[in-house]
């Protein structure tokens, strides 16, 4: 979804628990990073959760780079969330 002019915000990446582990996260990103270069977008920023380990190494293997984190308890308990950012320039 549209940020601002510049940035796109990655709002939500779900894969269903039995197609986990094939590969559908990291496709689901490079497509929604293929969309924003051709929506000439300039970052993307996206929030998630350290426990999502799984879907950090897909952020940080794509580029991305945590530029926050803070402890929240928004969903019930104790988490640390995170905030990573991509520069589509610089690729």
């Amino acid at each position: 979804m549209r940020e601002t002019q510049d940035i796109a915000r990655l709002r939500l990446l779900l894969v269903e628990p039995k197609a986990r582990g094939l590969g559908i996260g990291a496709r689901l990103v490079d497509e929604a990073l293929r969309f924003a270069r051709e929506a000439r977008y300039r970052q993307v920023t996206l929030w998630t959760q350290s426990v999502l380990t799984a879907a950090r190494r897909i952020y940080e293997r794509t580029g991305f780079k945590r530029v926050h984190q803070q402890t929240h308890d928004t969903f019930g308990k104790e988490l640390v969330g995170e905030t990573w950012e991509l520069d589509l320039r610089s690729q």
